[in-house]
């Protein structure tokens, strides 16, 4: 099938709404042209990856390409129809598109500028005249991880010196792609100019990491806190807040901070902060502790790890 979205992305047919996202932004690392200025076909596939992209992250696109109404390129399938009813009738794809992108067939953009010509007062395919819009243009920007949390307002200069402004929303995610009405290439004739395409890539945070809308983060805590509990200042992505440590904690178990992450971009909701404990050692051990220590052992010795040898069957 020409231009198959989901070869492009290489997943199945099967695959969900996850599954496509993860996808599309793995690739969106690998093939964007401004992260592999040397290599000359990434920007084949990213244009091919972000076509696809765009047919299968909505449903209804989705259904459609499924369903055989519409090509891997968006297009309606061919009707067979004479050529001024195909462009005169209101569901004509091409006819309703703001303009092309740079995958486009050079026989759609002609057939379009035919439409145009035929749609002027007064005019016949014979007469003067024309209207195209803009073709698109795609950017790439880089952002700190916390304005791609909580939202912020950033410039991104331009091939030609001059410079654009960009509102990116909160909880704006690795390889989501923004997009500015009217900032792409003008369009000819009078017709509308077509829009900049954004790929954001959000930098890695040195403490806070991302899973869906949580923040994942891990909190080293005293041998004292892990035995006795206690409250520890833990830093999230709105500031800091207090976290009780229960007694007896472990290494590994995870606490809870809820609505201390992801703002939903569609919603009020937010998402929690995780919080994973760490015992960390102290830098320096006296002597009173390593004596403690020392007559605890001989009356409290037991084996952390004896689950754990049954399970490997050693």
């Amino acid at each position: 099938m020409l231009n198959d979205p989901y070869e492009a992305l290489g997943i199945k047919k099967t695959a969900t709404a996850d599954d496509i996202k993860k996808a599309y932004r793995k690739l969106v690392r690998t093939s964007h042209p401004d992260l592999h200025p040397d290599d000359p076909d990434a920007e084949a596939r990213f244009k091919a990856i972000s076509g696809a992209y765009d047919i299968l992250k909505e449903p209804e696109t989705r259904a459609r390409y499924d369903a055989g109404e519409i090509d891997g390129l968006g297009a309606d399938r061919a009707q067979r129809e004479y050529y001024r009813d195909f462009a005169d009738a209101a569901d004509n794809t091409y006819q309703q598109r703001r303009g092309f992108g740079p995958n486009a067939d050079p026989a759609d953009i002609f057939a379009e500028i035919l439409r145009n010509r035929a749609r002027q007062p007064g005019n016949d395919f014979g007469g003067g005249g024309f209207s195209a819009a803009g073709t698109d243009l795609r950017y790439s920007l880089e952002v700190p991880f916390l304005d791609a949390a909580r939202g912020a307002e950033t410039r991104i200069t331009l091939p030609d010196g001059q410079s654009l402004a960009v509102r990116i929303p909160q909880g704006t995610e690795d390889g989501q792609t923004l997009r500015l009405r009217g900032k792409g290439a003008p369009g000819m004739g009078g017709g509308p100019a077509g829009d900049a395409l954004i790929t954001v890539f959000v930098q890695p945070h040195p403490v806070f990491r991302r899973d869906g809308d949580d923040i994942l983060l891990t909190l080293p805590i005293t041998i004292d806190e892990a035995i006795l509990g206690g409250k520890a200042l833990v830093p999230t992505i709105d500031g800091r807040v207090s976290l009780t440590v229960p007694p007896g904690a472990n290494s590994g178990q995870v606490l809870r901070l809820r609505g201390r992450g992801i703002a939903h971009p569609r919603g009020k909701t937010k998402g929690d902060q995780k919080v994973e404990l760490r015992i960390v050692a102290p830098p320096q051990t006296d002597d009173g502790l390593r004596d403690f220590l020392a007559e605890w052992r001989k009356t409290h010795a037991y084996d952390p790890r004896v689950d754990l040898m049954k399970g490997a069957g050693t």
